[in-house]
């Protein structure tokens, strides 16, 4: 029996997804669980090992050939450890030893999981055909990968691209992460929905006092919420500037839920990556929304390991 398809994981603070994906990049088999992002390191896994038990009862299993994992990070994939920072349970925890433990021993590739977005993007989604490429996801945290010279680029351990922890303003609040004034502390949608909060915005009648709340008021005007869309808007555009002067991407992609809100938060993005990206060979940088949706994860996982393995990936089959 021939093995094309791969297994795919994409494992965040909320939830943990598998899937096994053909080499169009169709999602095949879908499952999911909640995370217990706050049982100890064992208990995540067991939830983790639940998905991949649904998995490998398909009746497509002997097809698979290896499995990619997107993982909220940092990740070592040189040691096959993840250390999440919405997982407490997971420190140093030797994630690919314990998968391998319930698949076997097929070959595991493991990133970050805005380098998996960055793969999905890169094959199915808005950065297609483009050889220099940031992508991020700006929902609950800020995560990124990239593509340079026309390939996924994850780096030694698997986070290159992680953005949200460039530092963006030198005498900001403490990060997680033991940084200052990091991207992801001014761009997150929870700290979006904290800053307008802490500025007088009240949430409607609804009660949603989330980032999605804080972009409904900016489109009806309310001048907090746009200010506090405002600022996350300029420390994206610092830190996608930064990237670009680095790198010279010529393309950025923003999906995740912060994204959402639309022109919202590009508008002004693109306003102030204007002051940002000055010199002459980024001042032509594109921002776009993300083209891909919800299984992008999944997707991403699989195609990251699919270039591991060699194989290249192939067009999207149409719908």
């Amino acid at each position: 029996m021939d093995q094309d398809l791969l297994a795919a994981l994409d494992i965040g603070g909320t939830k943990i997804a598998g899937a096994l994906v053909d080499d169009g990049g169709r999602l095949l088999l879908r499952t999911r669980r909640p995370t217990p992002a706050r049982e100890p390191g064992d208990g995540v896994m067991r939830a983790v090992a639940g998905v991949l038990g649904e998995l490998r009862a398909a009746p497509q299993w002997p097809r698979v050939a290896a499995l990619g994992i997107g993982s909220a990070g940092p990740v070592d994939a040189r040691r096959g450890t993840v250390s999440p920072v919405n997982i407490p349970g997971w420190r140093d925890y030797p994630l690919v030893d314990g998968v391998r433990a319930v698949v076997g021993e097929m070959p595991v590739t493991l990133v970050g999981d805005g380098v998996a977005i960055t793969a999905a993007e890169h094959w199915q989604g808005a950065a297609r055909g483009r050889d220099n490429a940031l992508c991020m996801v700006v929902s609950t945290g800020v995560g990124g990968g990239l593509v340079l010279d026309g390939r996924l680029h994850p780096g030694p351990t698997g986070n290159a691209g992680h953005i949200g922890h460039i530092s963006v303003d030198l005498d900001g609040d403490p990060c997680p992460c033991g940084a200052r004034g990091c991207v992801e502390g001014l761009a997150s949608g929870p700290n979006i929905a904290r800053r307008a909060l802490a500025n007088g915005w009240r949430p409607g009648p609804d009660g949603d006092a989330s980032a999605r709340g804080v972009a409904a008021a900016a489109r009806a005007g309310d001048p907090v919420a746009v200010a506090s869309f405002e600022r996350a808007a300029r420390a994206l555009a610092a830190g996608i500037a930064a990237t670009a002067a680095l790198a010279e991407i010529e393309i950025a992609v923003i999906g995740g839920g912060v994204a959402q809100a639309g022109e919202v938060l590009f508008a002004p993005l693109r306003r102030a990556l204007g002051e940002y990206a000055t010199l002459s060979y980024v001042r032509g940088l594109e921002v776009v929304p993300a083209g891909t949706g919800t299984g992008a994860g999944l997707v991403g996982a699989a195609a990251a390991c699919r270039q591991a393995l060699g194989r290249p990936v192939r067009e999207p089959r149409p719908a």
